[in-house]
């Protein structure tokens, strides 16, 4: 029954995830706002929004105590692990696989100035985010001035791609998926629907995302329970790889479409935001949980194994000003070296917590 539960929430997870994304344009389109913008930062929030709210919801909202905060911080250090290395691994399989039907094969075409812009913003914030974990438990003061900092670095990040995004777009939107609910609006506007049917949907979806999560966190414990398995690793390993589907997702499109800058700034868009807003979560509400120590020592790890699979595609990519499809490859390797650790330490061949 709790497996039945936790397919369920994914699938309440996602759904939300795509009406959010897909509002999202429409509201960033509605108040003239860049399409570079609402591209970058807009679209990468919303689908980064189910592996945030599974930390906020278990941290915040779910009791606070030992086995939720775990489901938490693993699901926080699961999302930034996953983009960069699953996530990369299908964007240049999909890459790969389309190459006949694109006029530049497997090169990708990308503006390898904002990729590398947003990595160096992950790298930088991650990283505090990760050495805050290992600050003693009572400089807990430390932790929030820290969390503070990182919001301030999240700010100016956005700030850039706003600042940079002088031109507005005029390109084609996918329907609005409430655009049936807005026939006055669309008899008088076209296709353009109104605002408070965007608004609408964007509330709808953010319903789904939140309901979905609270439901995922419950299955989880449950689960996890049945299995003997640790909440930590079980958030860490499962809950990113079906949370993490809407950037594949469309990045895949866009990758068939032809707009790499689009399918690589989704997946980076996101990785700077999952490096800042869930680690802020932990840092203030479970500011003792987000702590490195022998039990979380495996789970901390995968923030290691990010940061190997960025250096490995986007060094490489800085040096030559260009990126292709098997480069990206790299992440998947990544990912199988990490998943065999975890299979290693879980049955007791590698003393690792």
């Amino acid at each position: 029954m709790d497996l039945v539960v936790l397919a369920i929430a994914f699938l309440v997870i996602l759904l939300g995830a795509e009406l959010f994304t897909n509002g999202i344009e429409w509201f960033g389109r509605k108040l003239d706002l860049a399409e570079g913008a609402v591209g970058s930062v807009l679209a990468a929030v919303g689908t980064a929004l189910p592996e945030t709210m599974i930390p906020i919801i278990a941290i915040g909202f779910a009791g606070g105590g030992e086995h939720t905060d775990d489901i938490g911080i693993g699901a926080i250090l699961g999302a930034p692990f996953m983009l960069a290395t699953l996530a990369m691994f299908v964007t240049g399989a999909g890459v790969i696989g389309w190459r006949k039907r694109r006029p530049t094969s497997t090169r990708m075409v990308v503006d390898t100035t904002v990729l590398v812009h947003d990595i160096r913003y992950f790298v930088v914030a991650y990283a505090i985010a990760i050495g805050a974990a290992f600050l003693p438990p009572e400089l807990g003061t430390l932790k929030l001035a820290i969390a503070v900092l990182l919001v301030g670095i999240y700010a100016w990040y956005v700030k850039g791609h706003f600042d940079a995004d002088a031109a507005r777009s005029e390109g084609e939107l996918a329907p609005l998926r409430f655009h049936r609910l807005d026939r006055r609006g669309i008899a008088l506007h076209g296709a353009v629907p109104r605002l408070r049917i965007v608004n609408l949907q964007v509330l709808v979806a953010l319903a789904c995302i939140v309901g979905g999560a609270y439901l995922f966190v419950g299955a989880v414990q449950h689960v996890s329970a049945a299995l003997g398995v640790s909440e930590l690793l079980l958030a860490l390993v499962i809950a990113p790889i079906a949370t993490e589907l809407p950037e594949k997702f469309n990045s895949l499109i866009w990758v068939r479409q032809g707009k790499d800058t689009l399918a690589m700034g989704n997946i980076t868009g996101a990785m700077v935001f999952q490096s800042v807003i869930p680690t802020v979560v932990a840092l203030v509400l479970a500011g003792d949980a987000w702590h490195v120590t022998a039990e979380s020592g495996l789970a901390f790890l995968s923030a290691g194994m990010a940061f190997i699979a960025v250096a490995a595609i986007f060094v490489p990519m800085w040096r030559r000003a260009r990126l292709d499809g098997p480069s990206l490859l790299v992440g998947g390797l990544v990912y199988v070296v990490y998943l065999g650790i975890v299979l290693l330490a879980v049955v007791g061949v590698l003393p690792l917590g």
